[in-house]
């Protein structure tokens, strides 16, 4: 698999660490990612989605491949925004930070996101940042002032390789206060004296520890240096990524992550999203208008590095793409659920191993499209793509009653394996409900038999009204699907 580094501004080979994961597995190739999460202040928005949407994707389809994933995505969980929030609604900071980790859950789950193999919070880490801040202070590379401990950019000759920036052109981030103490302006806090909590105790006076920092403890104590991928938005490239990279190698001497590779931002009708504009479209709220499935094909249909902007337009073409896969999914597990065989153009059995032969075909070279995709920098455009184009001749084959059930069962297999790699998800009923429907629709065509079409078509209003129930009517039989409101 070749990726885009933006550390080097070139496509890849992904490289990956060998492991020895005992006499059972014997040695394995192990990809560790370390993805940037979100600061726990408020619900997450379509951008956060955008990011963990296709970092899930790139580790389903890791594993699918056979690599070993260790994925670790952090929560900035102290920060002065969660702080402000709590004094605004008269709580604790923890208590704001606990509202929205919970919140995170709710809607990421809802996703269908894979959840990571741990979610470190920079509270449960400040030990940690401490020594590493000690050290970097004892070789020289931060210095102390009276508002907190610094690090020193021009200690780190290679500061500004991320941006591609020589120091004297580069801006202080959004996070770098004014600080006339400083040394330089553009020298980043590590640690920062405070005396209202939540503060901790450290060598230097109370305080709490730099956003920058928080990442870097966290990336290399449950990573280690020289790790695979680091990733987050492309908002994050400079100056979060830039200056964990220089306060990382600087402690250990050793190139902290292999690869970097960074997400577009999301745009609303061309525009950035921002509170002051009120455009900021919750991932609660996406979900209730578009949907799981249509949100995630929506985010995978750009090139992932570009900008992608959220418009009706985008996500109503995403839902139509899903409610083609929808038909799919149903039509193939109907057609392996009743006893039927495949009939030719004249109404004969026609030759079965010839159909299955072509249906063979048809799933190893879209198989082979869709990995060439995923392998050429994660093209989840060109994957998608193939996988629609997979649905599309499927549905023109089961509604003509061409599959066996044999074949069905086949072709069933690689169609859950592309839904597994890009996490999308069928909405299934109860047994209860399949029970229920199943009733409706015998009812249905009774109906329809004895040429009674109003009170048939009560009952498809019923089903669709009731149970969110679409009917596919055939020459000879009725299946439906659940369909995702």
């Amino acid at each position: 698999m070749r990726l885009y580094n933006t550390l080097t501004r070139c496509i890849e080979e992904l490289d990956s660490k060998i492991e020895n994961k005992g006499e059972i597995y014997k040695k394995a190739a192990v990809v560790r990612i370390y993805l940037c999460g979100v600061t726990v202040y408020d619900d997450s928005h379509i951008g956060h989605a955008r990011t963990i949407i296709l970092f899930d994707v790139l580790r389903r389809y890791l594993i699918f491949k056979g690599y070993c994933v260790k994925f670790i995505q952090n929560f900035t969980d102290v920060d002065d925004k969660i702080i402000n929030r709590a004094k605004d609604e008269a709580v604790t900071a923890g208590d704001i930070s606990a509202k929205f980790i919970s919140s995170y859950f709710n809607d990421f789950d809802s996703l269908n996101i894979l959840r990571a193999d741990q979610y470190p919070l920079a509270t449960q880490n400040i030990e940690d940042m401490i020594v590493l801040i000690d050290n970097l202070m004892t070789k020289g590379h931060a210095y102390l002032t009276p508002n907190g401990v610094y690090f020193r950019i021009k200690s780190y000759s290679e500061y500004g390789k991320l941006s591609k920036k020589p120091i004297d052109e580069l801006e202080s981030g959004s996070r770098v206060e004014v600080d006339p103490s400083k040394e330089n302006p553009l020298d980043f806090a590590l640690w920062k004296f405070y005396y209202e909590p939540p503060i901790w105790d450290s060598p230097w006076g109370k305080g709490r520890p730099g956003w920058h920092i928080e990442c870097s403890a966290m990336a290399l104590k449950y990573l280690g240096s020289n790790f695979e991928i680091h990733g987050g938005g492309y908002d994050l490239l400079f100056p979060h990524h830039e200056n964990e990279i220089a306060q990382s190698e600087a402690y250990s001497g050793k190139q902290f992550a292999k690869l970097w590779l960074h997400t577009g931002m999301v745009t609303i009708n061309s525009e950035k999203m921002s509170k002051s504009l009120g455009n900021i479209v919750t991932i609660k709220e996406a979900l209730k208008r578009w949907g799981m499935n249509a949100l995630k094909i929506y985010c995978l249909s750009a090139q992932y590095s570009k900008p992608i902007d959220y418009t009706d337009k985008l996500l109503a073409e995403s839902k139509q793409r899903w409610r083609q896969i929808e038909t799919c999914a149903y039509e193939l597990r109907f057609a392996t659920s009743i006893d039927t065989i495949g009939v030719n153009d004249n109404g004969d059995n026609g030759d079965n191993g010839s159909k299955s032969k072509a249906m063979e075909r048809l799933c190893n070279e879209t198989m082979n499209s869709f990995q060439a995709a995923m392998d050429d920098n994660l093209n989840t455009t060109l994957a998608l793509t193939e996988f629609m184009r997979f649905v599309t001749e499927i549905n023109r084959h089961t509604a003509e009653g061409r599959l066996t059930r044999s074949i069905s069962n086949s072709v069933l297999k690689v169609f859950n394996s592309f839904m597994n790699v890009l996490g999308l998800k069928i909405v299934e009923a109860t047994e209860t409900e399949k029970k229920e429907i199943e009733e409706l629709i015998v009812m249905r065509n009774k109906l329809r038999a004895e040429k009674k079409f109003q009170n048939s078509d009560e009952l498809r209003r019923k089903l669709s009204e009731q149970y969110s129930v679409e009917l596919m009517d055939h020459k000879d039989r009725t299946i439906w699907k659940k369909v995702e409101n």
